[in-house]
């Protein structure tokens, strides 16, 4: 016997399926494109930064994911740095070429992405998260 009424379970249940049905599977497909930066925020400093909307507005940073899965962020119309991507689970996987050709890969964790916005940030002390509206 139960202690817990039956219409409660069934409406739990619904709740349940709907909160996990919500949840976006982060494909290629939904990334390609240009995503220009809108917010740029250091949470490791001390005390946690955020890059001034002016700044971003001049520089007009960006990260632009092409069809094969070539990954380029730019600042102030260069590119800052460039490699290849790929999605694992709720992350981007992005491996940088560095300049002495040798490659680099660490994770894009990705807290939020609609058709026009994506939250991404990498983690550590020198992390940053970076909100992102598609161009």
């Amino acid at each position: 016997m139960s202690i817990i009424p039956k219409p409660v379970i069934f409406f739990a249940s619904i709740v349940l399926l709907l909160l996990t049905a919500c949840q976006h599977e982060i494909t290629p497909q939904k990334l390609y494109g240009e995503w220009k930066y809108i917010k740029l925020e250091n949470p490791g400093d001390n005390p946690p930064s955020t890059e001034p909307d002016w700044k971003l507005k001049l520089e007009h940073p960006s990260i632009v994911f092409t069809k094969n899965n070539e990954l380029a962020i730019w600042w102030d119309g260069k590119i800052l740095t460039h490699g290849t991507f790929r999605v694992d689970a709720k992350n981007i996987r992005y491996k940088e070429v560095l300049p002495n050709g040798q490659t680099h890969e660490f994770p894009f964790y990705v807290s939020k992405l609609t058709d026009n916005e994506i939250v991404f940030e990498t983690l550590g002390t020198d992390g940053s998260r970076v909100t992102a509206i598609k161009q």
